[in-house]
Order: structure tokens, then sequence, then C-alpha cells
């Protein structure tokens, strides 16, 4: 009896002790605060990754359409500037890894007449390129979703037919947001597509990893449109190439 009468005092000190409480709440509660944290951590670091591309997407196209050196009336675009421009999205990219992880593809899209044309057409005359992903069938999804130049190495580097790269009528863009060039001029399309590394895992976020963003714009001057100029020491970034 003596040990059951002891087990039963001490059965009721613990009923009413209070120590260690918050200890043990703050046990209970931990994963959920944890799970939680590192939700809006994921969540905050997808958001800044994509407002990122975004930004590089519109600077490229942006920068893309000013370019050029204009020795007579019309603006030459040359492969140097093109190299420039791409170089200054690497730069704008390199936090993320964006040419390591991703793909980034310049279009020129022109609705011209050039000199071998009975009438105006529109089609992607030259395409530009740099980054890592693509270059495997199992990245093909990081390559162009909207058209490819084409022969892809030569194209719009002269003005002869076998050059002229590939017709596009119905312009570039997902359907229903499609972009086509003004008559007589060119719209510089660039499309990125990225390979997102969660922080923490890709349960938080679903299994979606390729973040793609598009922009284009309209070329601003009196560009010369019969062909991308070839540059004295410099190498055209041609989309045969997967370089970061």
């Amino acid at each position: 009896m003596s040990r059951i009468s002891t087990l039963l005092r001490s059965t009721r000190r613990l009923r009413h002790d209070r120590s260690g409480l918050a200890l043990l709440e703050f046990a209970f509660t931990l994963p959920v605060v944890l799970a939680a944290g590192m939700y809006g951590v994921e969540t905050a670091n997808l958001a800044l990754v994509n407002l990122r591309i975004s930004q590089i997407a519109l600077n490229l196209a942006d920068d893309a359409a000013r370019v050029g050196v204009t020795p007579l009336s019309t603006e030459q675009l040359r492969e140097v500037d093109m190299n420039d421009v791409l170089q200054a999205a690497r730069y704008q990219g390199s936090s993320i890894g964006l040419t390591n992880r991703g793909r980034v593809i310049i279009s020129s899209l022109e609705n011209i007449q050039q000199s071998y044309d009975a009438a105006p057409v529109q089609r992607i005359h030259w395409q530009r390129c740099i980054g890592q992903k693509g270059s495997v069938l199992a990245d093909s999804a990081y390559n162009s979703s909207y058209g490819t130049a084409t022969p892809v190495v030569t194209a719009g580097t002269d003005s002869t037919p076998a050059n002229a790269g590939t017709l596009q009528p119905l312009g570039m863009g997902d359907p229903g947001s499609t972009v086509s060039a003004p008559p007589g001029s060119g719209v510089v399309f660039v499309e990125i597509n990225y390979n997102y590394k969660p922080l923490i895992s890709n349960y938080l976020i679903g299994t979606t990893s390729r973040i793609h963003y598009v922009a284009s714009f309209i070329v601003r001057d009196n560009r010369d449109f019969s062909h991308i100029y070839p540059s004295p020491a410099s190498v055209p970034s041609t989309c045969d190439k997967y370089n970061a």
C-alpha cells in the first residue's frame, strides 16, 4: 500500500508541475514554425529569381534594339554589338548562374522585303545565343520554343537567299500573345529558359524547375536589315554553341 500511496502522490505532483512547460510547447510548435519559415524563404527566393530573369530579358531586348554603328544613313548591327549585349546579360545573371543553368536566345524577327524577295515577308532572320542548357535531348525545352533561324550558323550573315533565315508569318510567342514586326522594320525577341535550383527542397514549391520569360522591343533606329555585319576579332555567338 505504501508503494501505491507514493505513486499516487508522485502522480499528483506531476499533474500540477508547470516547470518546463515553455520548452514542451516549443518542441511541439517547432516543426510547424520551421516548415513555415522554410516555405517562406523558398518562395521569396523563387520570386526574386523570377524578377531577375524577367528584368534581364527586358534589358537584353531593349539593348539589342538600340545598339549598332551608323557609318552612313542607316545603322549597322555588328557581331561585336551582339556579343556586348549578351555579355551584359551574362554579368546581370552571374549571381544566379544564368548561363550555367539556362539558355538565352535573341531572335531578329523582321518584316522586310530583302533584295531577293518579291514582296515583304516576316522571318526570323538570325539568332544569337548563350548558355549551357539545351545541348542534350533531355534539355531540349531550354532551346527556342518559337522557331529557329536556319541555317543555324550562317542565317543572316550575308545578303543571299541561302542565308535568309526562316519564314515566320504568324510571329513569335505563345498563342494569343504573339509578337509581329511592324512593316518595314524588325523586333528583337528575347527568350530565357532557366533551371531553378531550390535553396531547400523541391517539395516546397512543386516539381516545376524551368523558369521561362520572353521580352521584345521594336528596333529603334533606321537599321540596315540586310544582314548582321561581321566584326574583326569577334566570334559570333551562334546558337550551335552552348557556352557559359
